[in-house]
C-alpha cells in the first residue's frame, strides 16, 4: 500500500450530466496510505455558460463575477497532471467520487491530455456504510452531511464549495478509519449461513 497515494477531491459542475455540463471547481488534496497530507491544490474552471444550468450555479456557487479569475479547463487539467507524484499510483478518494471521475475522465479526453489516476476508487459512502454495519448503527443516508453531522464534524450546513467539501470527506474518512476496530464478524454483519436461513 505504501506505493499508493489517495487524491481526496471534489468538483462542482454546471449540471450533473457529463456530456451537457461543464466542470466548475475542482480541488484535490493528496494524501499517502496513512492518510497524511502531501499536497493540495484547487481551480476555479471557466465553463461555457450555456452548459451551466441555474441549479448548478446556485449549488456549486458559481457566478461570473467570482469566476473572473477562472482557469482555462486544458490549464488547469495539465496543472492537476503535474501534481501527481511520478510513480506512484494515485487513486481517486471522496464522496460519490465516480461523478467527479466521470466527469474528468471526459475533459481529459476531450482535451487530449492522458488521465493521470488509477481505475480504482475509495469512496467515503462505502466506509460509512461499513462503520455502521460494526458499530451497530442505522445511517438514514449515505451522503457526505450525514457521515460529517455523525461523526460530529459538522453541525448545520456549509457552502457546497469544492475544497471545503474535499477536507470535510478526508476529515471524515479519518474519523471512520479510526473506528473501525476490529470486533468479530458475528458481532457486527450476518454470516452467509445466517443471512441464507433468513
Amino acid at each position: 500500500m505504501s506505493d499508493f497515494i489517495f487524491a481526496f477531491m471534489d468538483c462542482e459542475f454546471g449540471g450533473l450530466d457529463p456530456e451537457l455540463h461543464d466542470i466548475t471547481e475542482v480541488a484535490i488534496v493528496l494524501v499517502d496510505y496513512r492518510l497524511a497530507e502531501l499536497a493540495s491544490g484547487e481551480w476555479k474552471i471557466v465553463a461555457r455558460p450555456e452548459r451551466i444550468s441555474e441549479e448548478g450555479a446556485r449549488i456549486g456557487g458559481y457566478s461570473k463575477e467570482g469566476w473572473r479569475d477562472a482557469l482555462p479547463v486544458r490549464q488547469v487539467l495539465s496543472e492537476i497532471a503535474k501534481m501527481m507524484p511520478k510513480g506512484r499510483t494515485v487513486v481517486p478518494a471522496g464522496q460519490n467520487v465516480r461523478m467527479d471521475v466521470q466527469f474528468l475522465e471526459r475533459a481529459y479526453k476531450s482535451c487530449g491530455i492522458p488521465y493521470p489516476f488509477d481505475y480504482h476508487v475509495i469512496d467515503l459512502a462505502s466506509l460509512f456504510y461499513a462503520w455502521s454495519l460494526v458499530a451497530g448503527e442505522q445511517v438514514s443516508a449515505l451522503s457526505l452531511r450525514q457521515a460529517a453531522t455523525t461523526a460530529g464534524l459538522l453541525e448545520g450546513g456549509v457552502p457546497h464549495r469544492a475544497m471545503a467539501d474535499t477536507r470535510l470527506t478526508l476529515d471524515s474518512f479519518r474519523y471512520y478509519i479510526g473506528r473501525l476496530a476490529p470486533r468479530p464478524v458475528s458481532d457486527s454483519v450476518p454470516s452467509a449461513a445466517t443471512a441464507e436461513d433468513g
